[in-house]
């Protein structure tokens, strides 16, 4: 398996949808429309891809920090195949994905359901920790924890010692 990490298209939104719709039943999964919609407002996504096939996909929000205020990013969505599930490949876009907000010295945030163990151990192993917990936050009632990480590399001025 070759599986490259490049920019996700407006091209890829069905697909992207396809797969929301395979691994987020009953949570609103996102609609073709709204993958166009976040490529239009400029946020950062990533394709993954086997071949011409994208199996995976994740995006972020970038808020660059002005007049003294920290910057912030937020992970919208990370989704890979079932059939691809195991293979690093959430890992691999969740980097790639901390990279560009660590580049702008971002502090990171995300919700994941409380229900999601494989997701919560994966964004703790690479520093997330959870802040709070929203009751009933997705559509079919799950609750939600919110977790935080902090900006690594050069651009962590405002990071707890």
């Amino acid at each position: 398996m070759t599986v490259t990490l490049d920019a996700l298209t407006p091209d890829d939104a069905d697909r992207c949808a396809e797969l929301e719709a395979i691994l987020f039943p009953g949570d609103d999964p996102w609609s073709a429309r709204a993958f166009r919609e976040e490529l239009r407002a400029g946020h950062h996504y990533l394709a993954a891809r086997d071949g011409a096939a994208l199996v995976g996909y994740g995006g972020v929000a970038l808020l660059p920090g002005r007049l003294g205020q920290q910057a912030e990013a937020e992970i919208h969505t990370i989704g890979v195949d079932p059939a691809y599930q195991g293979r690093g490949l959430g890992r691999a876009l969740l980097d790639a994905l901390l990279a560009a907000a660590d580049g702008i010295g971002a502090t990171t945030f995300l919700e994941v359901r409380t229900d999601n163990v494989p997701a919560q151990r994966l964004y703790a192993a690479t520093g997330f920790t959870v802040i709070s917990t929203r009751r009933r936050y997705y559509a079919s009632g799950a609750d939600a924890h919110t977790m935080r990480r902090f900006p690594q590399g050069e651009h962590t001025p405002d990071a707890p010692r």
